[in-house]
């Protein structure tokens, strides 16, 4: 069964990016659908953040357990029953005709996808151990880990305006579904762990940690960074998380064997996805409302506006992975991708009220894809490579974390910094229309020097050369 999965890696290699596009859209596909649900449910605009800090929540929360459940009762099971809960919890929420019950199932739907995305990475490590092939491999699935946020926003305008909102929902059926049935016929059944210990105190800690970290950020968005609760949740997370790397250090079993972050590249690269995202959840959040509320594009048209970013990011991600991580190794590589992706956000600051598309964004938009494709890829292969094959759950779920984390970071911190820019120019006597621009075009300032700086960070710390398995052309995974 091993040889036969081996013999089918390019199936399983699609079933997993399917799987993976699903967890990413649902990050953007509902934002466009937020006015018409709120519309048909009627609830206010104080509530409404709770569709997407439900999912953000639940899904950053337990990625960790849901990376080790896979590790120890076997990521193809995991992996199935993440998908048909996702498809369930997806179902509901399209039927919900209460906001409750909306958001219960969007809750649902993160921590299901809290089971799958770590089980699908984990899988893609385990099935392409050839260095040549996994590069591909990677590339192919880091271009939907970074466009698969501009896809999202792309499907949601098309189903809000000619379906319904509802559809950004059922959605998710038409993928879950043939991904679960693909799994059940491709994917070797996989060993458990022969006598399965869960970390309990561990995981408790790390999901309450995290938690409590996007909490606080989403508080810090809507209350301010000084307002009680805000500090309350951050500093609560950070201490969690600190109590967690207590406990690890002492588990006999522990959620996330401490071995697994030690390593310098793997490290930098968790650093390098949780810093991406941060820039990211950015450009998506206020080039939306740039482009649709300054130059009048519709839902439609704004997905559309995004897509050779798409484009751009599949370029760099496929190509980094495939040729140049297994002869350089990921330290020219993702400094290099951050150094473009702040170019790109610096070319954006130029945008004004008069500013075409096709003049003022498009450049910028390329350059920033070029720059994640070559950061996300690289990052998500040097995550998982050389992990024991009894932990490669566990650290594909860091990936996923860092980037929950680094999302719920970038969309607080620029949030406020665009709010605060839009106020100050305001009360300087600016045009209120000028001063959105004013605040979006600062939030890009702000992103450009988060990719500068993260470009020096990620210098500093990755290691020079080539991985040693590429050297040797060992298999990467232990199996």
């Amino acid at each position: 069964m091993e040889q036969q999965q081996h013999n089918r890696r390019w199936w399983i290699l699609a079933l997993l990016g399917l799987a993976q596009l699903m967890v990413v859209l649902d990050a953007t596909i509902v934002n466009i659908a937020l006015p018409s649900a709120q519309h048909a449910l009627g609830f206010s605009d104080d509530a409404r953040q709770w569709i997407v800090t439900g999912y953000a929540l639940a899904f950053g929360s337990l990625l960790l357990l849901g990376g080790r459940l896979g590790d120890l009762f076997g990521r193809r099971r995991t992996l199935i029953a993440g998908l048909l809960g996702f498809a369930l919890a997806s179902a509901v929420g399209g039927a919900a005709q209460s906001f409750a019950v909306l958001v219960a199932a969007r809750a649902a739907q993160g921590a299901f996808g809290a089971l799958l995305a770590p089980a699908a990475l984990s899988l893609l490590s385990t099935t392409f151990t050839d260095p040549r092939e996994r590069g591909k491999a990677f590339g192919i699935y880091g271009a939907i880990a970074g466009g698969g946020g501009a896809i999202g926003l792309l499907l949601g305008g098309v189903l809000t305006e000619y379906l319904s909102w509802r559809w950004c929902l059922y959605v998710n059926l038409a993928l879950a579904v043939p991904a679960a049935l693909g799994a059940l016929t491709l994917l070797a059944g996989g060993a458990r762990a022969e006598n399965p210990r869960i970390d309990w105190p561990g995981t408790a800690a790390a999901s309450a940690g995290v938690f409590a970290l996007v909490f606080g950020f989403s508080k810090a968005e809507t209350r301010g960074w000084s307002d009680a609760l805000t500090l309350g949740f951050l500093a609560g997370g950070v201490l969690l998380l600190a109590i967690f790397v207590a406990i690890e250090r002492r588990a006999a079993h522990p959620l996330l064997p401490l071995r697994v972050v030690a390593d310098r590249n793997r490290g930098g690269a968790y650093l390098a996805a949780g810093l991406v995202a941060i820039g990211m959840f950015g450009v998506f959040l206020f080039l939306t409302y740039y482009l649709q509320q300054t130059l009048g594009f519709s839902p439609v048209e704004t997905g559309l506006a995004f897509l050779p970013m798409v484009g751009a990011i599949m370029l760099t991600a496929t190509t980094s992975t495939a040729k140049l991580l297994p002869r350089l190794g990921p330290r020219p590589l993702i400094p290099a991708g951050m150094t473009l992706a702040a170019a790109g956000m610096v070319l954006l600051t130029g945008i004004g009220v008069g500013s075409t598309y096709a003049g003022d964004v498009l450049p910028g938009l390329l350059v920033m894809g070029l720059g994640i494709g070559l950061v996300m890829a690289p990052a998500m292969n040097t995550a998982t490579a050389g992990v024991a094959a009894h932990d490669a759950g566990v650290a594909s779920a860091m990936v996923n974390t860092a980037q929950q984390v680094g999302g719920s970071i970038g969309t607080a911190l620029l949030s406020s910094i665009a709010a605060s820019a839009a106020t100050s120019f305001v009360n300087g006597g600016g045009a209120p229309q000028l001063a959105a621009v004013h605040s979006y075009t600062t939030a890009f300032w702000w992103t450009a020097a988060i990719f500068a700086a993260s470009a020096v960070v990620t210098a500093l710390l990755l290691r020079s050369g080539a991985p040693a398995e590429a050297r040797a052309g060992a298999p990467v995974m232990a199996h």
